[in-house]
């Protein structure tokens, strides 16, 4: 079932060669594919795994005021 908002292009015989569809669906579909790329690689996995698993951090506000912007 197709999802709102995609338009397929298709060529003089009917067939789908292209697809637009919108920024949010696109930017989900690229970070799907760049984690899966990532997750490829055992070091760059534990990274991920690790980062995931960290509760700490700096919170925004401080580190803009810590840079000057």
């Amino acid at each position: 079932m197709p999802q709102p908002n995609i338009h397929y292009v298709l060529d003089a015989k009917g067939n789908a060669t292209s697809v637009i569809v919108p920024i949010k669906l696109w930017r989900e579909i690229e970070s799907t594919r760049e984690t899966a790329y990532l997750l490829k690689s055992p070091a760059m996995k534990k990274r991920l795994v690790d980062a995931k698993k960290r509760t700490g951090g700096i919170p925004l506000e401080v580190v803009r005021e810590k840079l000057g912007i």
